[in-house]
């Protein structure tokens, strides 16, 4: 069996708190994560703190993991008889690793089971993150899982198994949300509950629209004439165009609100749609629309900076 350093992994001490522990795998986790970070190797990295965030963050594998000692990372070593003893454990280090060792220690009690003892393990739970689009969370859709997921075999030792299904989303999921799936976890030991699977939803980015819950915003271009007169324009949503009514002296930032055109609640309804104003100009206006302009810019008494030299003249 090849030694793995966790606390290096993690880049903390070993005598690190719980809490330090958590923020330098959550640290490490938004930057290696296979989505979205552009680090070499960082799909083997964010599995490599996975695995010693798992270990760690328990106290009890924490514990057995720190009577096994300190070597240097990737150095073969067995750990000491006194040690599978006080664990009940049944290991050949060709048939499992210090990753499988640790996953298979469920508050002390995994040793008897797999010893033969009766005693009843549940089986490991799993979490993933899923990512949707807009649409998908719209209309619900189904995801492919694909898991490895640890079983034992009649003398005790550890394997690794693959284990692919689909999973049905129900519409409405929203993003940051935590999904349970009971039962879709590793198996148990003697009759021991399987564990579960957690989705963690996760938003793709739309091209329109930003989402907050379940409501949705987007950034709607007017003309100076449209804001200040207002205006009936076409908005785009996820269920098709609407019509908005643009109130006269619509302002830059404004927020109009498009009731029921956000994302589907789960419970029922839907979230709102907020279309948010923006002021376009011409880049190139013509030589009539220049002329009007100035027109304009001549008999207007609007002071768009008079706050600005109200508060300099104080």
């Amino acid at each position: 069996m090849k030694y793995k350093d966790y606390y290096k992994t993690l880049g903390v001490e070993r005598g690190a708190s719980a809490d330090d522990i958590k923020k330098a795998y959550r640290k490490l986790a938004r930057k290696f994560h296979p989505d979205v970070s552009k680090e070499t190797g960082a799909e083997e990295k964010f599995k490599e703190i996975g695995e010693a965030y798992e270990t760690l963050k328990n106290p009890d594998k924490r514990a057995a993991y720190d009577q096994l000692g300190s070597y240097r990372p990737g150095q073969e070593f067995r750990p000491p008889p006194d040690w599978e003893q006080q664990f009940h454990t049944h290991f050949t280090s060709d048939d499992i690793d210090l990753a499988d060792l640790f996953a298979g220690l469920a508050s002390g009690r995994h040793a008897s089971a797999r010893s033969g003892r009766g005693m009843r393990v549940p089986g490991e739970n799993f979490e993933m993150s899923v990512q949707l689009t807009l649409e998908e969370a719209v209309r619900g859709t189904e995801v492919d899982v694909n898991l490895s997921a640890l079983e034992f075999d009649a003398q005790g030792r550890a394997r690794r198994v693959p284990h692919s299904f689909k999973v049905r989303i129900a519409k409405g999921a929203a993003h940051g949300k935590r999904l349970r799936v009971p039962g879709r976890g590793g198996k148990g030991v003697n009759g021991g509950r399987d564990g579960d699977l957690y989705l963690n939803i996760q938003l793709k980015p739309h091209p329109l629209y930003r989402p907050a819950g379940h409501d949705l915003y987007l950034d709607l271009p007017l003309a100076p004439w449209e804001a200040v007169l207002g205006a009936v324009v076409e908005v785009p949503t996820l269920g098709g165009p609407v019509r908005l009514k643009v109130p006269p002296g619509s302002q830059a930032g404004q927020h109009l609100r498009l009731g029921g055109r956000g994302l589907p609640k789960p419970g029922g309804g839907e979230g709102d749609l907020y279309a948010i104003v923006q002021i376009a100009v011409p880049s190139g206006p013509s030589e009539r629309e220049r002329e009007l302009y100035e027109e304009l810019a001549s008999a207007s008494e609007f002071n768009p900076r008079a706050q600005l030299e109200r508060e300099t003249a104080r």
